[in-house]
């Protein structure tokens, strides 16, 4: 192989010898490209024996060694040979099996009597790579999450940090490194207690999670959820604690200050108990400062509302002081209608009357801001008193938007019905006309638009907005949601309209403005939104963005809509981050929905839909509360239709209320079917939709059809929300009181999903409120849902109504709602919506089940001193029996 002589050759011979037992894959390929040496190694790297590999051509091998050399050798050595050498780079061997391994690759090129010989040298690296891999991907992970990750080591101190704790708390990866994690993050009011607590969960196999105040780095308050956990070594020891902490600070700290005054509104507290009440809850939430709301009278005098910390005779002494600019913080601030900061107290002029009593008690800072009403009056002061002379942070500023707004809804309670039919028409979540209130300014719009102009309403949808709720949470999710709104409001004029429909979905309305020009605002947005920031965080997004022109495409707000909508997915099969005007052949998904309407009024006329029934139990001793009709729809063609598919296209094509006349016919006719079949029923409950109750002659058609059927009015009960009264509209409240003056009851659907019947229920002549699935859904686990569904139940009984709990599916949640005082219950725990024939057979098994229980419980009864009844629960066929409810 090697020319050369003898000695040379026992050279060679013995350097391939030694080749051979090397750890690293070894291959020989000679001038001609042939490999003539392959080792043991090699063969273990290529899952191939050597005696498949030698005098093939080196090609064999799946490798490109055809690259130019980086390096030679400084010196060609004495017996004229020359080596150059390519330096390592990673490749990848594709094994005889297919398998795939890694490998770091080194050619040497030896020139021997002009002959040139390419030795090559691959070291397995296949571990390496995989560790390294599963590292980096393993730091992208807890990179790209919302959470902040900390890894210390058993002293608690810092080894590892991600993105997000940068974020939050504001410390770099290599500032964060080797500081004590407590040191760190933690303040002047930082709970200790709570931080020894963690300490020794983290030493159980559970670890634990406790909410933490913080500070970061730059002093600001941060309220974080931390979930730690201890990681072990072999002997079973702590060796390093995982902890996960996430900013908990607008949603569930906040969150708890909203549900707080909707409570006591609720529970009909007196206006300076839930005053009280706010104070003492956002001192624990700001453990450094002291609270006060003041009230303001329409002669603009101040009276103490809440102050529970403040010395009760300085609070006592402002009692009937005259707002003005030279008032303290609160009186200057009611008085310009701004918030004031007083950052020294003692030297600040407007304080100079009153600042003997603050600073005897230590309090050198004051920081008031006006509470107004919808009117812009001044109505109130909410007031931060600082231990320090000092400004607010922003979590002070957080605490204080939320109070501000919670505060103005308390004192407003004599003016609620403005402030609700506010909220009716608001988004909650970012202040923007929703899509009712779109709707009714839109038509304004069209009403005064003159002729020969033009509106352009745009349709934008958000690009994968589900992948930020996904991936970085819910409440990151509505952060880009206002963050998304204020852009959209900076890129269009003060006489255009913005509004959020739901979810990610927006509208604006651009009057005055051509087909040109609404493409040049689409741009313009996704333009701005492209560079669009969550605080410090770089957030670039886009929106899909339907046009359609008025009047070039339609007259009318919902042919607009609806061309837009389609705009607006043709924008979104390009590849999003677009937008499309409206044009005639983007109505197939229009002609689908006409369709579909054809289908759905052809059933109506057709007697198609059906009414499935379903059960509603009393608590206090297990019988037949009623039933409540549900309307079904199954077409030959599409199969089962959800009724949340065809409900929203009834109201779209107008079929709503004919669908709503047909359930009153049809429940009346099939009552009226079990009477003479001796099936007793008590009521049935029938939904209706709003437009119903703005027919005038709704409460005849519904005698005639009672008396027609031969029923009672009390054996009917009409189901309605909130949305019906929300606008006040005399002809449906009207209506409500003819219907409930014949005798039939009247049942408020979905309560607790909205503010509104706050201010209404006791004008209107509502007798069952029922509370919404989605609180019971939650109550065992979300005190949240628990609190709202106690409220709730509160109102009822106060105004003597009968309370029913829907979607009632486990035994816990029945025990709960029977705990918290709810009359009725209805759900899948007892039975789903049944066919007439299947509810008349689940009667004649609950009538039987009932009755078994009564005798057991009779026996039992005589068997043992007398107690008291236990309540006897119904069944649901298979599901639960009435004893195991029982107990």
């Amino acid at each position: 192989m090697f020319a050369g002589d003898s000695p040379s050759f026992e050279a060679s011979q013995f350097l391939l010898a030694a080749l051979d037992q090397a750890r690293d894959a070894v291959a020989i390929i000679d001038h001609q490209g042939m490999v003539v040496r392959f080792n043991a190694a090699a063969e273990r790297m290529w899952g191939m024996p050597a005696a498949e590999i030698l005098g093939r051509d080196a090609a064999c091998l799946g490798l490109d060694l055809s690259q130019r050399h980086d390096r030679t050798t400084p010196s060609a050595p004495a017996d004229g040979t020359e080596v150059r050498a390519d330096r390592n780079r990673e490749i990848t061997v594709r094994r005889k099996d297919g398998s795939l391994a890694k490998g770091a690759l080194s050619l040497s090129r030896v020139e021997v009597g002009g002959a040139v010989n390419t030795m090559m040298f691959v070291r397995d690296i296949t571990a390496e790579v995989n560790r390294r891999e599963r590292l980096a991907l393993m730091s992208m992970v807890a990179d790209r999450t919302n959470r902040a990750v900390v890894v210390t080591d058993r002293n608690l101190r810092i080894l590892y940090t991600n993105a997000a704790f940068a974020g939050i708390l504001g410390y770099s990866p290599a500032e964060a490194r080797g500081q004590r994690a407590i040191r760190l993050v933690a303040g002047r009011y930082t709970d200790r207690r709570t931080l020894a607590r963690l300490r020794r969960l983290a030493e159980t196999d559970d670890g634990g999670e406790e909410d933490i105040l913080a500070y970061a780095k730059n002093g600001d308050e941060v309220w974080i959820s931390t979930t730690i956990n201890g990681v072990r070594d072999e002997q079973g020891r702590i060796k390093y604690l995982f902890a996960l902490l996430t900013d908990i600070g607008e949603t569930r700290q906040l969150r708890s200050l909203q549900q707080l005054i909707l409570g006591a509104l609720a529970d009909e507290l007196p206006l300076a108990e839930i005053a009280t009440q706010l104070c003492r809850r956002v001192e624990i939430l700001a453990p450094d400062v002291v609270c006060s709301v003041l009230h303001v009278d329409d002669a603009g005098l101040i009276h103490p509302l809440g102050g529970p910390s403040l010395p009760e005779d300085y609070s006592s002494a402002l009692d009937g002081v005259a707002i003005g600019p030279e008032v303290g913080s609160c009186g200057s601030a009611a008085f310009h209608g701004k918030a004031v900061l007083a950052t020294d107290i003692d030297a600040d002029p407007r304080w100079q009357p009153y600042k003997t009593r603050p600073l005897d008690v230590g309090l050198r800072a004051c920081w008031s801001t006006p509470i107004t009403a919808k009117d812009g009056r001044v109505i109130g002061t909410f007031a931060f008193y600082f231990r320090e002379c000092r400004g607010p942070s922003p979590w002070h500023q957080r605490i204080v938007d939320a109070c501000v707004q919670l505060s103005a809804l308390a004192i407003e309670r004599k003016e609620a019905r403005s402030q609700i039919a506010r909220l009716a028409y608001r988004d909650t979540l970012t202040g923007l006309p929703n899509r009712l209130k779109f709707r009714e300014l839109v038509d304004e719009m069209i009403a005064k638009c003159p002729s020969g102009n033009r509106i352009a309403l745009l349709f934008l949808d958000l690009d994968h907005f589900k992948d930020v709720n996904d991936t970085l949470g819910h409440s990151a999710g509505d952060e880009l949601l206002v963050a998304l709104a204020d852009c959209l409001r900076s890129q269009i004029g003060e006489n255009d309209l913005l509004a959020r429909l739901g979810g990610d979905e927006f509208v604006v309305v651009l009057p005055n403005c051509d087909a040109a020009g609404g493409s040049r605002v689409a741009c313009r947005i996704n333009q701005a939104l492209s560079r669009l920031r969550l605080r410090t965080r770089s957030m670039p997004m886009s929106t899909s963005i339907g046009i359609s022109i008025y009047p070039d495409n339609a007259s009318t707000v919902d042919a607009l809509m609806q061309q837009a909508d389609a705009a607006m997915y043709e924008a979104k099969k390009v590849g999003r981050s677009t937008h499309r005007l409206f044009s005639a052949d983007m109505n197939r998904l229009a002609e689908q929905r006409l369709s579909l309407g054809a289908s759905l009024r052809e059933a109506i006329a057709n007697d198609a839909l059906k009414l499935f029934y379903q059960p509603q139990i009393r608590i206090e001793d297990g019988a037949l509360h009623g039933l409540e009709a549900l309307a079904r729809w199954y077409d030959p063609v599409l199969g089962e239709v959800s009724p949340a598919k065809f409900i929203p296209l009834a109201e779209d094509c107008g079929l709503i209320e004919q669908i709503g006349q047909w359930s009153i016919r049809e429940a009346c006719r099939q009552m009226s079917v079990w009477a003479r079949a001796g099936v007793a029923v008590p009521c049935v409950s029938i939904n209706l939709s709003p437009r119903n109750f703005q027919n005038p002659g709704l409460a005849a058609f519904v005698i005639e059809n009672i008396q027609n059927s031969g029923l009672s009015p009390e054996q009917v009960v009409l189901e309605i929300t909130e949305s019906v009264f929300m606008n006040e509209r005399s002809t449906a409240i009207a209506t409500m009181k003819a219907i409930r003056e014949l005798g039939v009851g009247l049942s408020l659907d979905d309560f607790g999903t909205g503010y509104s019947s706050l201010s209404r229920l006791t004008q209107l002549p509502i007798r069952e409120l029922k509370i919404d699935r989605s609180f019971m859904r939650d109550i065992e686990g979300d005190p949240s849902a628990l609190a709202i569904a106690t409220a709730v139940v509160r109102v009822g009984q106060g105004l003597k109504m009968t309370v029913v709990a829907e979607g009632v599916e486990t035994r816990g949640q029945y025990r709960l709602a029977a705990a918290l005082g709810c009359d009725v219950v209805q759900g899948f725990l007892f039975a789903p919506a049944l066919s007439a024939e299947a509810l008349e057979r689940w009667l004649v098994g609950y009538a039987a089940d009932r009755a078994g229980a009564m005798l057991r419980h009779l026996r039992k009864s005589l068997a043992r001193p007398p107690a008291a009844v236990p309540n006897l629960n119904p069944k649901d066929e298979g599901k639960v029996s009435l004893s195991s409810l029982g107990s």
